[in-house]
């Protein structure tokens, strides 16, 4: 054997055994964080995971996720965000605005994705929906022409009221727009609002409802903070004691036996956030990803709750719902 035929040989030999020994190395699987204020149980999170199995991530297999739940207690979210930071995770997945802040507090280096939020761009998490800039970027749910819709939509299944409480957190991100698309709203309705405050982490629900009632609301409607979900049982459960007719602005109310709701698919906005994951680990970077608004919204109607606290609903409205719970 010649020297360059050897060479050739020993040439081959080399890549062959390079090519076995990167055929051995086990592929790296992607390990993320999952942040919310609420707890474990709850669709919108297994909404999440599906969106993950339609991209073929494999929970277990071919991605890890760390969870951590605040259980309603926002203020822990500063604690669990760093604790998730400090296991050098490929990104972060978030829940709300809150838990977007934590984050980024936490780290300005790690992906954040966020499931849903409320303005993002009000709060500085991002520049802007088309650049967001920076590490965060995935999807909101905030649509603050949406509050003026539901007093409609709860004027004209009760045609008589003319007084509604409104339930929200004035600390919260959205706010005052909220509140200034619901005076427009309730001025062309001839509607009269009644604002009722509560804050967290330590909401007074019962003393809010002890002051509609004193005031003689007539009916009640939420705007969007992550703090209205998490008690989302308590608040349902003193709506039905008060036999008021209510509208609620996500579909999670529902769940816990609420009269209406009418929102953004949060479903569908943590099924989307999975494609956000996708992309950053297959190498995109967050500030390149512009953050998306809701593009489904519905309109649920209880009539098991209505008969229970003896409401009727106008049959026009319940045509208009895109689900009517019997």
């Amino acid at each position: 054997m010649n020297r360059r035929t050897f060479a050739l040989a020993l040439c081959a030999l080399l890549l062959a055994l390079s090519y076995y020994a990167s055929a051995q190395q086990p592929k790296k699987v992607p390990r993320i964080g999952f942040l919310t204020a609420a707890g474990p149980a709850g669709p919108n999170i297994e909404a999440f995971r599906q969106g993950l199995r339609d991209l073929r991530y494999i929970e277990g297999k071919n991605i890890l996720i760390e969870y951590r739940y605040a259980e309603g207690k926002v203020d822990r979210l500063p604690e669990l965000a760093a604790g998730l930071v400090n296991l050098n995770l490929d990104l972060i997945v978030v829940a709300s605005s809150q838990a977007a802040s934590a984050a980024k507090q936490a780290s300005t280096i790690i992906p954040i994705v966020m499931a849903t939020s409320g303005d993002p761009v009000a709060t500085g998490l991002i520049k802007s929906l088309a650049q967001p800039g920076g590490n965060i970027t995935g999807m909101t749910v905030y649509s603050p022409e949406v509050s003026g819709k539901r007093l409609e939509l709860l004027k004209e299944a009760f045609p008589k009221i003319s007084k509604v409480a409104v339930l929200g957190d004035p600390t919260s991100s959205g706010y005052q727009l909220d509140w200034q698309q619901l005076k427009a709203a309730g001025k062309s309705l001839a509607v009269q609002l009644q604002p009722l405050d509560v804050h967290s982490p330590n909401p007074d629900f019962k003393g809010a409802f002890a002051a509609a009632k004193k005031q003689r609301a007539e009916a009640f409607l939420t705007l969007p903070p992550p703090l209205m979900a998490i008690y989302r049982k308590e608040i349902v459960a003193l709506v039905a004691e008060g036999k008021l007719p209510a509208i609620y602005h996500n579909r999670d109310f529902m769940d816990a036996g609420g009269l209406m709701s009418y929102g953004p698919n949060l479903a569908d906005s943590f099924k989307r956030a999975a494609t956000y994951v996708d992309k950053i680990l297959k190498g995109a970077k967050p500030a390149d990803l512009p953050v998306e608004q809701p593009t489904k919204f519905e309109f649920i109607i209880n009539l098991k709750t209505a008969k229970q606290i003896n409401l009727t609903i106008t049959p026009n409205v319940l045509a208009r719902a895109d689900k009517v719970i019997k």
